[in-house]
């Protein structure tokens, strides 16, 4: 029987059993299985190879490992991220046949210049073996296995450099958030062919500013995340909850452990550690990663990234760079970069950000010009780029800055003022103060509402939300500034000096940076411009909370006097902003943020996962500004 042309196709494929290739469609029947265990979707004309190995850690546990590159690499570079979040899906966003089509934007440019791509799952994630643990502590007093991120990582690059015929035996390392964090763990005894790392807007200390808690307040968001990353290898779908707002959801559920309890995650280990520790003990203080790194020797040279509104990791890079930047002799080897972008936007596409809009894709522009450089030069043998020891763009004026240090600004105070004003001049009242109701009923929402915190529209741009929904509020303090008639230019973290009282014996500040922009119709609007109208636009420059339990020390939490003044220090996160004249600078102060943030009782109680509806009651805020209570912003002005 001669096949058809199709058939012979089919054949090819391998779809069709042996015997209907070599015979004739008679021996087909209605009851042949029509299952084929698998397909080859790379084809003979794909331009890449692509292998998956189950590498082994020195436990014997398998950790899935995709490797990736142009055909007819050799003497290459491997680019290496540790993922948690799915190393088969990170290397296939679609069935091309040609490798820039597989990977995201961020790997786009490393691919096509013969880069080997290694994405791995950590140990009990996805398709490696293995437990998980979330944030594994490196080996030492939390963790007694002998195995953490960073063994893990070792073993891996020594495997890849022994077993990639391609490689040229240099590997760098790079990847945001989770990934920021396996970069930064592999820089603890890392392994001698480790040569550069770029991890950005990595988790870094859980309690004091990025994930889990900000300054002692836990951060509801992450509660999902949570139930996802631990059920059934991070495949386990979506978690049991009602199609409403969030507002009304959590507000509904009382305190966040009764939320919890609700949708039956209590029982949940990690959901566990997190309501068993609301202070900053030895459990979070050990296993954080800028506190590690501060004992270690500075071994791999190390590019930290993080967004200036970065909804989720501010906290993480900026530290670590205080933490290893002095054992940077030359200031050659430690780089800071802050660009204009939400959390991990500097993998993606960097025209935008909520309503603001940049000059051109700041965030290709960032990768092309200066990552790939500096991977090229630590592991290509590329001529040094001179990587900038600090880089940062300035909003407002839209251009990237070269610095030699961070911060750059010189410290200067702005202070609160009478008639609701700011000032760079000191108060000289003997008693001055403004105050609200704190209504733990009515908490101050963090967007406007109907809120979906699992909606990324709202969620990625959060930061940059034109705040003049919360500044109407009665349960918001608003202070502003005259008009500039001169650019005012920060390059550093502003840091919060909050004079306040409570008539309660808990409670939570929450302070906003905004730049205000001027109440005139911009040039485009009566045009039809489809994007953003800024006029009176009140823009945070940097949102930060603190509880109020934690005055006296982190890992003190203690009542608080009823109507005592007490002095709340927390630094806002790291930006480079240029306040254009024209504009007003503003400070809000207000005591939540829901449900981005749990509710404070505004009662003292021992753990505030667990506070008793009884214990929710309204509290009358003081904010003073005098000159023994002087309420002040210090910004870090540069020239």
């Amino acid at each position: 029987m001669k096949l058809s042309p199709l058939m012979l196709a089919l054949a090819a494929t391998s779809l069709l059993p042996a015997a209907f290739a070599a015979d004739s469609l008679s021996k087909i029947t209605p009851m042949t299985p029509d299952g084929v265990a698998s397909y080859n979707n790379i084809r003979p004309e794909a331009d890449y190879i692509k292998r998956v190995e189950m590498v082994p850690m020195r436990d014997g546990t398998k950790l899935y490992t995709v490797i990736l590159m142009k055909k007819g690499t050799k003497n290459a570079p491997i680019l290496l991220s540790r993922t948690p979040y799915d190393a088969k899906g990170s290397t296939s966003r679609n069935t091309s046949q040609h490798i820039e089509e597989l990977v995201d934007a961020m790997d786009i440019e490393y691919v096509q210049d013969n880069y080997i791509r290694v994405y791995q799952d950590i140990r009990g994630l996805h398709n490696s073996e293995g437990d998980y643990v979330t944030n594994r502590p490196v080996v030492g007093p939390l963790n007694n296995t002998g195995i953490d991120e960073a063994t893990d990582a070792y073993d891996t690059i020594d495997w890849l450099v022994k077993n990639v015929a391609e490689t040229n035996g240099n590997v760098g390392i790079v990847g945001s958030s989770y990934l920021g964090f396996t970069s930064l763990m592999a820089e603890i005894n890392p392994h001698p062919a480790l040569k550069a790392a770029a991890p950005q807007s990595p988790m870094v200390d859980g309690w004091m500013g990025d994930d889990w808690f900000h300054n002692g307040a836990f951060r509801n968001v992450n509660i999902g995340y949570t139930i996802g990353q631990s059920t059934a290898k991070a495949e386990g779908g979506n978690i049991a909850t009602e199609p409403m707002d969030d507002y009304t959801r959590f507000l509904e559920a009382g305190s966040t452990g009764d939320f919890i309890k609700k949708w039956g995650y209590q029982d949940y280990p990690f959901i566990r550690k997190l309501t068993e520790n609301p202070a900053y003990t030895d459990f979070w203080s050990l296993q954080a990663v800028d506190k590690i790194l501060a004992k270690e020797p500075l071994k791999v040279p190390t590019m930290l990234i993080v967004g200036q509104w970065d909804q989720e990791d501010s906290y993480g890079a900026p530290a670590v760079y205080k933490a290893i930047e002095p054992k940077d002799k030359n200031n050659d080897k430690v780089s800071l970069v802050i660009g204009p972008w939400r959390h991990s936007g500097v993998n993606h596409y960097g025209y935008e950000l909520g309503s603001l809009t940049f000059t051109g894709d700041t965030a290709k522009e960032f990768r092309v010009k200066y990552m790939k450089p500096f991977f090229d030069h630590y592991l290509k043998g590329a001529p040094d780029p001179h990587t900038p020891p600090v880089l940062t763009y300035a909003t407002g004026v839209n251009q990237w800055n070269a610095s030699s240090k961070w911060p750059m600004g010189e410290s200067k105070k702005i202070y609160l003022s009478d008639n609701f004003g700011l000032s760079f001049d000191a108060p000289k009242a003997k008693q001055a103060f403004d105050d609200y109701v704190s209504d733990p009923a009515k908490p101050v929402p963090f967007i406007p509402r109907p809120i979906n915190m699992d909606d990324s529209s709202q969620w990625k741009p959060w930061l940059v939300h034109d705040q003049r929904f919360a500044s109407s509020r009665p349960d918001v303090l608003v202070y502003s500034s005259d008009v500039l008639d001169k650019p005012v230019h920060i390059m550093g973290a502003p840091l919060v000096n909050l004079f306040a009282s409570t008539s309660g014996s808990d409670g939570d500040w929450v302070v906003k940076l905004v730049d205000v922009y001027p109440n005139t119709t911009s040039e485009g609007h009566e045009q039809g411009y489809v994007g953003q109208e800024m006029t009176g636009f009140e823009l945070p420059l940097g949102i930060e909370i603190f509880r109020g339990r934690y005055v006296h020390g982190f890992d003190k939490p203690a009542a608080l006097t009823p109507d005592k003044v007490e002095h709340y220090q927390f630094e806002l996160p790291n930006v480079d902003h240029v306040f254009l004249p024209g504009h007003k600078i503003m400070v809000q102060v207000q005591s939540s943020l829901f449900p981005l943030y749990d509710r404070n009782p505004q009662t003292y109680v021992d753990n505030i996962f667990w506070a008793k509806p009884q214990d929710y009651k309204k509290a009358t805020i003081k904010v003073h500004h005098d000159a023994k209570a002087p309420s002040n912003i210090v910004l870090p002005i540069a020239d």
